[in-house]
């Protein structure tokens, strides 16, 4: 459904030194540097796929939706979506994606809601049949019948959220971008969002590229995860593959009644001890989890046992680091 070969998009960056003369001396002579945003970025994600697409600030993922949406032109490379040219046919590609930005409204700031989702009708020519039902299903599923006569002005960050959501999916695209989409949002208005999305990808067959910093959106809803560093693809695959690389040690916390001698338990290190609790370090690559529960089991009499795997944070984390050296 998406094919990326070979994107590169640069930027002119206007350079000056701090001071009075320095400003004087920019009036007359600009200096720029070139800032390369994407280098040789190639993946493709088919129909259907729910694919998280991260990396630090400044890495090129808003570039890379930007392309894809028809906002900008590469220097390089090709791009075809459903067959089109984003850049090259938008008027035509653009009724078939929905696109929202975190950080920027598509909606009108003083209107009511309402006003601003029947100006899209217009705009996408939507037909009336098609806008009542996909107005009714995403006014129930988002929760929005008490916010559609409401000024855009007075919602709050969550509730301005879904509308934008909404507006983005009311002439029914088959692609939605999600450009940070839960930032700066509540843990309510964030897991509602997270549910919306996971209904539209399952019963609509909406394909969704997430970007995002939230590490727990991607646990909830990415079957797979691209990850961009320095303009370039640093990593292709899912969640499950990347715990396989990175994710191997485990850290158990051990409840148990009193007892005076600290634990030994061979293929584990002892991170902290008490007579009632231990906490230790496995390597489950060396050693197998059942056999150290059980040697644990041998020396006290356990209360309660909690077996923590390293937050996937840490584990993009030290992929980052694997590509900078």
């Amino acid at each position: 459904m998406i094919t990326l070969q070979g994107i590169s998009k640069s930027f002119k960056v206007a350079r000056r030194s701090a001071g009075m003369r320095q400003a004087m001396k920019a009036l007359f002579v600009r200096e720029h540097t070139i800032v390369e945003a994407l280098h040789d970025i190639s993946f493709t994600v088919n129909e259907g796929e729910i694919v998280g697409y991260i990396g630090p600030n400044g890495a090129g993922k808003s570039t890379t939706i930007k392309v894809m949406s028809g906002i900008l032109v590469p220097d390089r490379g090709t791009c075809s979506i459903m067959g089109y040219t984003p850049w090259q046919e938008r008027k035509a590609y653009v009724s078939h994606i929905g696109v929202v930005f975190g950080q920027r409204s598509q909606l009108w700031w003083d209107v009511p809601v309402i006003d601003s989702f029947e100006l899209l009708r217009d705009i996408y020519k939507i037909p009336q049949s098609m806008y009542k039902s996909n107005l009714n299903l995403l006014t129930e599923t988002l929760g929005l019948s008490s916010l559609l006569q409401t000024p855009v002005r007075q919602l709050s960050l969550g509730q301005r959220m879904r509308c934008e959501i909404a507006a983005s999916l009311l002439h029914g695209p088959k692609i939605l971008f999600l450009d940070e989409p839960t930032i700066g949002l509540d843990a309510v208005s964030k897991i509602a969002v997270r549910q919306f999305i996971k209904t539209i990808n399952k019963e609509k067959g909406v394909t969704v590229i997430l970007t995002t910093h939230d590490m727990s959106d991607i646990e909830a809803l990415a079957d797979r995860i691209l990850m961009i560093g320095n303009g370039t693809l640093l990593y292709d695959g899912n969640l499950s593959e990347l715990r396989g690389r990175f994710g191997t040690h485990r850290t158990i916390t051990v409840d148990y009644r009193e007892n005076a001698k600290p634990l030994e338990v061979q293929g584990a290190s002892l991170l902290s001890w008490s007579p009632e609790r231990a906490v230790l370090s496995v390597n489950t690559e060396q050693v197998l989890m059942a056999n150290v529960i059980s040697r644990i089991s041998e020396q006290v009499e356990l209360v309660d046992m909690a077996i923590e795997t390293k937050p996937v944070d840490e584990l993009i984390v030290e992929l980052y680091k694997e590509h900078q050296v």
